[in-house]
């Protein structure tokens, strides 16, 4: 007899295994569908290990400008099997946190490849998973109520440049790299290829960013992304704009040797590695989505503000569906699923009140509208903005690059996008976002009174600066 649940999980990434932590609070009987590692892409191959990678990257670059504080160092040396042995001890430390989550809620893992089944013996609705295991043994059936789908993304590539994990790869399998290369051309200005570039630059890689678009992050607001480029150029990245890599023309020996279009001409590019950084695709193939009548549209399931797909007691989250493929946001969406599961009303979410954070060198973190955005909407706006370096404690802390933008509806106040980029901005982008959620107005971030001396006070000058009145500046 298939053993019966009241919520069966496909994917123990972030949003799978916070959806099922929110169900056993519930009440619910929850199992998870894993093949791989508990805590998905995030934990094993993304946000966790390359963040530990770009705290290296900073102290090994901050120690070299040590005598800049005062500080006299001798020699500073790079053990790059170290930074990989901090990362594993991390990785590992959070893994362990997670299935004692697991374990807390009562919540059955199951190791393998889960399958959704179309009506059988079990159940006359499509929703039996039939969980397959690498080792050959019999497939387990197990029949649930409901199933959320929480099977992530992979990266993806252009044809002709396939991935090998060596010469040419992906971001997770970099994060793999037992010794750094000499250099390196990354194929993509987004986050992730910006990320990298940073981290790569500050180990002393000679790094190479080729991107299709004419600004870097396009998704960002554009004074950001040009600060970010400027700033990283300073460190000896070499950015490549408006350019059309040409997959067919690429070589591979001992390194990489690639054309780019540029301006109608071809341009060579050579170096030890490719790092291909063009996005990602939805982990959907090959899970059962032919045996149901859910939607799908390039790969990505189709859902309503509640995450049910067409199949109403079949519901789907994070990137497996496509928007903003963010982790916070897969977490969100899960618990937003599971509640509207148990009848709990939950709100659906507002994207527009969503942080998203780049952890380069500098950060970058923005909420809302671009200023691009919000005038192709027809709002009529103002725009205040203040640089770190009017800001005390940045001097102080030796980054006093970048700046807070604050972008609001000269009708009625509103604020529509705050965009940071400088340091530590991926934690204060927390104040904005909920500037955001509680539709708070620049004054009444002004009236708010931001401790000296730190590094957000620059949000309060910002929002000052929105009628002209900040202060230092």
């Amino acid at each position: 007899m298939a053993k019966e649940y009241d919520l069966v999980i496909l994917g123990g990434g972030t949003g799978g295994y916070v959806a099922a932590i929110r169900a056993s609070q519930l009440g619910m009987q929850v199992a998870v569908v894993e093949n791989g590692e508990l805590g998905g892409t995030c934990l094993h191959r993304g946000c966790i290990p390359s963040k530990a990678f770009l705290r290296s990257a900073e102290v090994f670059r901050q120690t070299k400008e040590a005598d800049s504080y005062g500080i006299i160092t001798k020699e500073t040396t790079l053990n790059f099997a170290k930074v990989q042995e901090r990362k594993e001890s991390i990785v590992n430390t959070l893994h362990q946190g997670v299935q004692a989550l697991m374990k807390k809620g009562k919540i059955d893992v199951f190791k393998g490849f889960g399958r959704i089944l179309g009506p059988s013996i079990f159940s006359p609705m499509p929703g039996t998973i039939s969980i397959e295991y690498e080792n050959g043994d019999e497939n387990t059936m197990i029949v649930p109520k409901n199933v959320l789908i929480a099977t992530g993304s992979k990266p993806r590539t252009l044809p002709g440049l396939e991935l090998d994990g060596n010469l040419v790869m992906s971001s997770g399998e970099a994060l793999k790299m037992e010794e750094l290369p000499s250099s390196i051309i990354i194929v993509g200005g987004g986050v992730i290829g910006i990320e990298w570039a940073s981290m790569l630059a500050d180990f002393g890689v000679e790094v190479t960013v080729i991107e299709y678009m004419n600004q870097i992050l396009p998704t960002e607001d554009g004074a950001v992304a040009r600060e970010v480029e400027k700033q990283l150029k300073k460190k000896g990245v070499t950015f490549v704009k408006q350019a059309k890599v040409l997959p067919e023309t690429l070589k591979k020996e001992n390194n990489v040797t690639i054309l780019a279009e540029i301006d109608g001409n071809n341009e060579t590019f050579k170096a030890d590695k490719m790092l291909v950084s063009v996005g990602r695709e939805a982990n959907s193939a090959n899970i059962g989505l032919d045996n149901t009548e859910i939607l799908t549209e390039k790969g990505y399931i189709q859902t309503n503000e509640y995450y049910q797909t067409k199949e109403s007691h079949i519901y789907a989250i994070g990137d497996v569906i496509g928007g903003m493929q963010l982790a916070h946001v897969a977490s969100h969406e899960g618990i937003t699923a599971v509640e509207h599961i148990a009848n709990e009303k939950p709100l659906p979410i507002n994207y527009g009140n969503i942080p998203s954070c780049i952890y380069s060198n500098p950060e970058a973190a923005s909420v809302g509208l671009t200023e691009k955005q919000a005038k192709e909407k027809g709002f009529d706006i103002k725009v205040g903005k203040f640089p770190f370096k009017a800001i005390g404690k940045a001097l102080v802390y030796g980054e006093s690059d970048g700046f807070v933008k604050i972008i609001a509806d000269k009708k009625n106040e509103d604020l529509l996008g705050i965009h940071m980029v400088g340091p530590h901005v991926t934690d204060m982008i927390s104040e904005a976002g909920l500037a955001m959620v509680l539709d708070a107005t620049p004054w009444e971030i002004s009236g708010t009174i931001h401790p000296h001396p730190t590094l957000s006070e620059v949000m309060g000058e910002a929002a000052l600066a929105v009628e002209g009145k900040q202060i230092h500046g």
